[in-house]
This record gives structure tokens, sequence and C-alpha cells, in this order.
């Protein structure tokens, strides 16, 4: 069987993000999984308009988007058998960049497994919630398991430094949710052969 293409999706374009640390800490772990191919796509390579087309995605089956930054990004989406998504929580939600980025496609997205790593005053569980709404709307297969960093200020030191081991207690968190999301991926192109 191929190997399964994994994209990371860092969700957030926000200036000193933490974001990043959680997204090269699963990125860095997945990849050493075997039958993995894994990619990050930060947001701030893909900076689309604001969602404003004429046309739904969903009638817009070729992938031929007007905008040049949009056919690229359903470019990487399409190309891809499952997601992770790494999110902070804002305002009882997720990033108005994130929704942006979902809303762009429909089709790319359809039948893939997607998990979600999600940080926050009380670990980023609401904007996860909206995500996997989203996600069944998409006709996405959002998974079970997810990783939940709360008070993640408390993580760095005063040079904005991941502290040592910062991540040594979601290692099960993350276990679960690679165990799941790489299951359901490896079924899911099975069954489509």
């Amino acid at each position: 069987m191929n190997n399964i293409k994994l994209k990371i999706i860092i969700g957030s374009t926000r200036e000193g993000r933490f974001s990043e640390k959680p997204a090269l800490w699963v990125f860095n772990s997945i990849k050493e999984e075997k039958g993995i191919e894994a990619e990050l796509l930060d947001l701030k390579d893909y900076p689309m308009p604001f969602f404003n087309s004429k046309i739904t995605p969903k009638g817009i089956k070729d992938g031929n988007y007007a905008d040049e930054i949009v056919r690229k990004w359903s470019e990487k989406i399409k190309e891809a058998d499952a997601f992770i998504v790494i999110t902070p929580e804002y305002n009882h939600g997720y990033p108005a960049v994130l929704k942006n980025a979902l809303d762009w496609l429909f089709y790319e997205w359809n039948g893939k497994p997607v998990g979600f790593v999600s940080y926050g005053t009380n670990g980023g569980v609401r904007s996860i919630e909206q995500l996997r709404q989203v996600a069944i709307e998409l006709e996405m297969i959002p998974i079970r398991n997810a990783i939940h960093i709360p008070a993640h200020r408390t993580l760095l030191d005063e040079n904005g430094n991941l502290k040592d081991m910062t991540f040594e207690p979601f290692e099960k968190a993350k276990t679960d949710l690679f165990n799941q999301i790489i299951s359901l991926a490896e079924t899911i192109k099975k069954t489509a052969k």
C-alpha cells in the first residue's frame, strides 16, 4: 500500500503564535511513523482572500479556482489522505483564517480523516468542538482523540522558548491521536481501491 499523506495545518497566522511549537512537535513525531509522508502546511504561506466567490466550492469540481493562492491550497489539500489541524482558541472559537481556509474548498476535504491539536486557557476544547461540526459539513471524518494543551503560555520560558519536557504530559494523547488517524486513513485507502 502507498504511504499515507498526512498534512499538518498550522491554523493561526498571528504574530508570536504558539501554534508552531505543537505543530513541529507533532510533525517531528509523526514523520518517524512507518508509512507516513507528513508535511506542514502553514496558513501564512497561503494568504487567501476572504471567501467571496459567487460560486460555492460545491460548484467547483475541477479545482479551477479564480484565485491562484486558492488553487495552490486546493492542490495541497487534494493530495492529502488525512489532516491534523493545530489551532488556538480565540473567544470560544477558532481563528477566522482557519475558517476561511476550510470554506474555500469542498471536494478536496471529502472522505478524509481529521484530528485536532488545540491550545488555550481551557485547552482549546471549544474550538475543536466547533471544528468538528464544520468538518462533518465538509464530509470529512473527525476523529474522537485530540490533544488539548491548557495554559500554553506557562509552557514557555522568559525568552519565549519551550521549557524542558513541555509536551511530555501530552505523549499519551499524541499516541492515541496518531493511532486513530493512521488506522482510519489506512482503512479508507484500502477500501477506496
